[in-house]
């Protein structure tokens, strides 16, 4: 699309004069609209922590490794080359989001994603930084 540039790391560029209106005019019937079909606040606020989660290249690591296969935090460690301790934390953050269940065979701890809606966010976000 014209107009949407990507400075560095992909971040929008500065808007320039022909990125912006060059008048103040509000357009009230789609202004309503809009805001009539918006979540409620707390839902907005909620979803911005989910997408939080996806902030941290160390967690984006370990759900994609995740949507592979089930793997105990050992396995996670080795994968994204961190300890185990480092690695418990971010599953932690993850399992507080409700983005990674956990199950408990023996002395073992295996990690999985939540539901299919991990999977669906995470393919979906990846679609669109291949675009």
């Amino acid at each position: 699309m014209a107009g949407n540039k990507k400075g560095p790391r992909g971040a929008a560029a500065a808007p320039r004069a022909s990125d912006v209106c060059e008048t103040i005019v509000i357009h009230r019937k789609v202004v309503t609209q809009a805001r009539r079909k918006m979540p409620a606040e707390e839902t907005l606020l909620d979803l911005a922590d989910l997408f939080k989660m996806f902030s941290d290249s160390t967690r984006v690591k370990i759900l994609s490794a995740l949507l592979v296969s089930e793997l105990c935090v050992c396995d996670l460690a080795a994968l994204v080359g961190m300890t185990v301790s480092a690695v418990s934390h971010q599953l932690r953050v993850l399992r507080s989001s409700k983005l990674v269940k956990f199950r408990r065979e023996g002395k073992i701890v295996f990690y999985s994603p939540a539901d299919d809606h991990v999977k669906t966010i995470f393919e979906q976000g990846l679609s669109h930084v291949c675009e």
